[in-house]
């Protein structure tokens, strides 16, 4: 077998990062067919041409938010049982399984028993598959590797390849056949990433399936009672009104950051680091919060920038009408020709290239300006924003994930200490669940007769987040400690 880290077969890559590449175009086809959906199915009138379950939009958005974060919470159990059960790569194989579970219980089951049964099942699936696929690319390279950030980069483009077929064949298949049909469209595409990874499973090379914190078999029954008390605790909860779908995206805003505080607070005081390997750890604390930011503007791009989409874009085409969905896809259309110019940018540039931080604020600046793109429309009426305008906006969207979102993936398999490495990661995906989860509620204060305020607002906000990262990049690479 090949060793992974010598392997160029793959565009000067390792060939593991192919067969990786594809069971996430697979995965994101699917789980971004049918977000693009979502937000529609849930909102649109029962009774109307295409019937939906009638919810009031913020509380469709809300929905939308925290289901999105629970995404990624739920790599925390995923990752946690990679490091201490399974290995990441087994983890990943059988995270893929659940979520062509969940997209065909979206499929079959009508209402909301669909809706809670599929998106359950896709949640704890994708959050399982989004960890430690990231954690078993970053096995592929050692660490002092230049070709990591044009790796994550590759990785990244395959991503989007699903994020920009999903919701153009599922849109297409919900305007023709309706919902139901699009969510089996998920499904199938899901199917064929497992069977696809399975083929290339050998070239992932052996560290991908250790497992380097095993937990004792003695503690099995302790985890397993702890989590059926949670899911009882849960289930008594929305039993009794306390969780419903229109505090759930603040309910989960909560969790994440009492998660992540506990998080931080496991990883600083663990014997098990060294000191450089905590130092790593504490200058991650102002990116988490920076990346946090970040997700909770991009994010409306599912919700907020959906809903604006439906009823203030003008998006007929020589007279016939675009979905609502196709304006999902106009972003990973951006980052499919970006990803591959920022790739050779960062390997071209090598040593010279911006500092992790100086990236991570670029990013929140970028989508602050998306942000502000918005006023000249504000407070218009109907469906008047030309989609040349939204095109551009997603355009300077797409740029300011690409300095963030494969960056931050990045730089947690580099500062990620031995032992936790998977959990690491799924810490910066806990980042990414506070932010989609802020986005949840923050969609319930859009309304199109305070657009100028909303998207004003929180452009203006972004843009400081960035200004302050900027001003606090040389203590972050301080404790970076050899890492940029």
């Amino acid at each position: 077998m090949t060793d992974p880290r010598t392997d160029r077969a793959f565009f000067g890559h390792p060939r593991g990062l192919a067969n990786l590449f594809g069971v996430e175009v697979w995965e994101r086809f699917s789980f971004y067919g049918m977000l693009a959906c979502l937000t529609l199915y849930l909102y649109y009138a029962v009774a109307g041409p295409d019937p939906g379950l009638g919810l009031p939009k913020a509380t469709a958005a809300s929905l939308v938010g925290a289901y999105g974060g629970l995404v990624y919470v739920s790599t925390i159990a995923g990752t946690w049982i990679a490091d201490r059960v399974l290995g990441a790569e087994r983890t990943l194989f059988f995270s893929a399984v659940l979520v062509m579970i969940g997209h065909i219980a979206l499929a079959i089951l009508p209402g909301f028993a669909g809706v809670g049964a599929g998106l359950a099942c896709v949640a704890l699936g994708s959050g399982g598959v989004k960890g430690n696929a990231t954690a078993v690319v970053g096995t592929l390279y050692a660490a002092n590797d230049d070709r990591r950030d044009a790796g994550f980069s590759l990785f990244y483009m395959g991503i989007n390849v699903g994020a920009l077929l999903g919701p153009l064949l599922t849109g297409l298949t919900r305007s023709t056949l309706g919902f139901h049909y699009a969510f089996g469209v998920a499904a199938v595409g899901m199917a064929i990433g497992l069977i696809q990874y399975t083929l290339g499973r050998a070239n992932l090379g052996g560290e991908a399936s250790i497992v380097p914190n095993p937990l004792p078999r003695s503690r099995w029954i302790i985890v397993a009672s702890g989590v059926a008390l949670v899911a009882a605790a849960v289930a008594v909860l929305v039993t009794l009104g306390v969780i419903t779908p229109a505090n759930l995206s603040t309910i989960v805003v909560v969790v994440c950051g009492i998660a992540a505080a506990a998080y931080f607070a496991i990883l600083l005081t663990s014997r098990k680091l060294t000191a450089v390997e905590r130092s790593r750890v504490q200058a991650f604390i102002p990116l988490f919060l920076a990346n946090a930011a970040f997700w909770s503007l991009f994010q409306q791009y599912f919700t907020v920038v959906e809903i604006y989409a439906d009823h203030r874009v003008d998006k007929h085409l020589l007279g016939w009408q675009m979905p609502t969905e196709w304006v999902i896809s106009f972003d990973p259309i951006f980052v499919i020709v970006l990803a591959p110019l920022f790739a050779l940018l960062w390997t071209t540039l090598g040593s010279r290239q911006p500092s992790t931080p100086i990236k991570f604020a670029l990013g929140n600046v970028g989508i602050g300006l998306a942000f502000l793109l918005f006023l000249p429309w504000a407070a218009g009426t109907g469906p008047s924003t030309p989609l040349l305008a939204v095109v551009l906006i997603v355009l300077i969207f797409a740029t300011g994930e690409l300095l963030i979102s494969p960056i931050g993936l990045s730089l947690t398999t580099k500062i990620s200490p031995k032992v936790f490495r998977s959990q690491t990661v799924a810490l910066y995906f806990l980042s990414v669940a506070l932010g989609t989860a802020m986005s949840g509620s923050l969609a319930g204060y859009y309304s199109p007769q305070h657009e100028a305020l909303y998207f004003g607002g929180l452009g203006a906000a972004a843009i400081v987040v960035g200004i302050i990262v900027v001003a606090m990049s040389p203590m972050i690479r301080r404790l970076m400690a050899g890492i940029s």
